[in-house]
């Protein structure tokens, strides 16, 4: 193409935007991996911008849609980084679908962490409350234990008594 129109200029400043955040990534859905060659950037955002000389002008037309829609939808690597609502767009955000899907979910996974957090302290409390009561438990045990022999042992010693006195009386007698 001869030259580049208001939208495939701004598409192929987003992409290159992206290379240089290290948020573009190549293959589809991204499962390429992240970009490092510059030229391959370069490739992306002419291949996006529907601005590339190696298609034609209807495989042109259909990228430039696709990347367009990609957009305002909130699926580029930019907006989901950055939780911007279109490419431009200056600190407004959460405005397409897309975007208040994507805040769900992060706000989502930040509930169950902080839940999960909590479901551990309250374990943690648990436990050290089960182990001050067996603590506890193994004490007035022990102390039962010790009244009990003590008791044992007076009533023994109360036992030898009185059958020694018995005895010495009986010898007496």
């Amino acid at each position: 193409m001869a030259k580049s129109s208001r939208s495939q200029k701004k598409t192929a400043g987003r992409v290159m935007h992206e290379y240089k955040h290290g948020e573009l990534k190549s293959g589809r859905g991204g499962k390429g991996g992240k970009v490092k060659s510059r030229k391959q950037a370069i490739a992306i955002a002419l291949s996006e911008s529907g601005a590339s000389k190696k298609k034609s002008k209807s495989e042109n037309k259909r990228s430039l849609a696709k990347s367009k829609r990609k957009e305002t939808k909130g699926r580029t690597g930019q907006q989901e980084r950055e939780g911007k609502s279109h490419v431009g767009a200056k600190g407004r955000s959460e405005s397409s679908p897309a975007m208040r899907r994507t805040k769900r979910r992060v706000v989502r996974r930040v509930k169950a962490r902080v839940t999960a957090r909590r479901v551990v302290r309250k374990a943690r409390a648990t436990v050290r409350r089960a182990g001050r009561i067996a603590r506890r438990q193994t004490r007035t045990a022990t102390r039962q234990a010790r009244v009990t022999s003590r008791r044992v042992r007076s009533v023994t010693a109360r036992k030898r008594k009185t059958t020694r006195k018995t005895q010495s009386r009986r010898k007496a007698s």
